[in-house]
């Protein structure tokens, strides 16, 4: 039978006396640094019944590698226990009896099975090199296999040359990172270590703290409701072939199921074509056209949150031609007939205590007032309006700008990446919730 427990870069595997002492070490110990220098190991009583936040800080190399001894004194001062996992780079840098002082907590040499069940996973800074390494799945030290292992949230802190932060290479490792729910926190304009200029700069400590307890105080929330999210873009066919769509890649919608599920949630996500990878952990209904998103919909009306982010198609062709309808210098007259309103529908059918929000992608900032006459004409607790007249912002593109409409106010979310939207616009579900 296969060990679970990995070989290391030489080969090594630990016997079953050594699994057992760096499991008791990692769980039970804190490091403890004398006058001398030397290290010694403070067993801890056993905890009962005491929830205390666990975080695995990832330090890689570079010289803002010195700003994680900061941003682990934040942590410990908080009440949170904190696992230093260094890398080879990182500890040429800063020794790692640095941060197993602060931490008071050894240093795990190994890949562990506890070490995956920590509540964050925070590395900070974050060089090119690993950030390449995590976004193609490569683990070749203590670091970069837990991350691949871990299931829980990620938060990352970028610090690189600012020529580095802008090659194309390191954006689409980027954006692979953030499909994947990955949060990045900076990088920032400023100096760098060579002197120069730019943005690249890693966030300072109390801003990337301040991230990460806002992460681990919604954690679970939204534990024992269910919440459906629809996202993409419906496409209405005029034969086997062509179909009339919208450019919609689903990524808003794909950010709102995953963080949606970080939260606790059973998550149930409608796709509608979607260009992006569905989040794991959640249920996946697949919905092509308008009809296929207005019978699932319905069907699960008795769910507690339901967030209606897909572009679904207006109208459809009245009729669709069988097979491909062939070329010639005809014109090609199309009637169209209207779809199904589900949100209106979900509204007319709603329960007690249930959360409706609608989405209003609308053309310039005069959309804005659609969206607030949207909100009383579908009868839904929030509308998200987003302009789809600007190209870096909205439909396929990797950032939002969006403003949160309700009965009892307006918020405006400035640009930022469709996760942090995301996380924007569940916090305002979880305070719609708290007041029914």
């Amino acid at each position: 039978m296969a060990s679970r427990w990995p070989v290391d870069n030489e080969g090594h595997q630990p016997d079953d006396d050594e699994q057992g002492r760096h499991h008791r070490c990692h769980s039970r110990t804190r490091a403890h640094v004398t006058e001398d220098g030397e290290q010694a190991a403070l067993l801890e009583p056993p905890r009962h019944n005491v929830s205390v936040p666990e975080i695995l800080l990832g330090v890689t190399g570079g010289i803002a590698a010195y700003k994680a001894c900061e941003l682990t004194r934040l942590f410990v001062k908080a009440g949170h226990e904190v696992t230093p996992i260094l890398t080879p780079e990182a500890e040429q840098f800063v020794t790692t009896k640095t941060f197993e002082a602060l931490a008071r907590r050894k240093m795990p040499r190994e890949l562990y099975p506890h070490l995956v069940e920590a509540d964050l996973l925070v590395v900070a800074p974050l060089s090119a090199n690993t950030l390449a390494k995590l976004a193609h799945g490569l683990a070749d030290n203590v670091l970069t296999q837990t991350a691949l292992a871990f299931g829980g949230r990620i938060v990352v802190a970028p610090a690189m040359n600012s020529r580095m932060w802008t090659n194309p290479a390191t954006q689409a490792n980027v954006e692979l990172l953030s499909e994947r729910g990955v949060e990045l926190v900076g990088p920032e304009p400023g100096e760098l270590a060579e002197g120069e200029h730019g943005l690249g700069r890693m966030s300072e400590p109390e801003t990337i703290f301040v991230r990460c307890e806002e992460l681990l105080a919604t954690a679970q929330e939204l534990r024992g409701k269910q919440v459906l999210v629809s996202a993409g873009g419906t496409r209405e066919p005029l034969d086997s072939v062509r179909f009339l769509g919208n450019r919609s890649s689903g990524r808003m919608g794909v950010a709102l199921a995953a963080e949606a599920r970080r939260r606790g949630a059973d998550v149930i996500l409608l796709a509608s074509n979607l260009a992006v990878s569905p989040p794991a952990g959640v249920e996946v209904v697949e919905t092509a056209t308008a009809a296929d998103v207005a019978r699932e919909a319905l069907a699960l009306r008795d769910v507690d949150v339901v967030l209606m982010a897909a572009a679904v198609a207006d109208y459809r062709p009245a009729e669709s031609v069988a097979g491909k309808r062939p070329k010639d210098r005809e014109a090609w007259a199309l009637r169209l007939e209207p779809t199904t309103d589900v949100l209106a529908e979900l509204a007319g059918r709603r329960r007690n205590g249930q959360i409706l929000v609608g989405f209003a992608a609308e053309h310039g900032e005069a959309g804005l007032e659609r969206a607030r006459a949207k909100l009383a004409a579908k009868g839904v607790d929030l509308v998200v309006f987003n302009d789809i007249s600007r190209a870096d912002v909205g439909f396929d593109a990797q950032d939002n700008e969006v403003v949160l409409v309700s009965a009892q106010e307006e918020r405006r979310v400035e640009k930022t990446s469709k996760t942090r939207v995301a996380s924007a616009i569940l916090d305002e579900v979880a305070r719609l919730l708290d007041r029914r």
